[in-house]
């Protein structure tokens, strides 16, 4: 039985600590993806709303049916959004960042117990 104090269990615990962090970063990268592309998309309407003059029609899906809407309040949604979406990206970005500190630091832990435990060996 291993104690805590045992070098292969630590190995094996700081191993299992690293491993966390990267498979709890990859929801967070798939999160990142989706909102970038979100926000070209949303840049993309931006680009078409003001190719269109002020009385053109402009229609949203709204489930399955498509409604008028005034070209200044789609402007303003839009706007919105990609203000939400901006936010949303920098939290992430933090959380991803904060997340590869923390896999960094546990990485050259392993580093470090594994080169301490190759020199006793030695």
């Amino acid at each position: 039985m291993t104690t805590p104090s045992d070098p292969q269990q630590t190995l094996q615990n700081l191993s299992d600590e690293y491993q966390k962090l990267q498979t709890d970063l990859q929801p967070l990268i798939a999160s990142l993806r989706r909102l970038e592309s979100q926000f070209q998309e949303n840049i993309s309407v931006q680009k078409e709303f003001s190719n269109l003059s002020d009385d053109s029609k402009i229609y949203k899906l709204v489930g399955p049916v498509l409604l008028k809407q005034e070209k200044a309040e789609a402007e303003s949604a839009v706007e919105g959004r990609l203000g939400w979406i901006e936010g949303e990206i920098k939290r992430v970005s933090s959380q991803i960042e904060d997340l590869q500190s923390k896999s960094e630091k546990k990485k050259m832990e392993v580093y470090q117990l594994q080169m301490q435990l190759q020199d006793q060996r030695a």
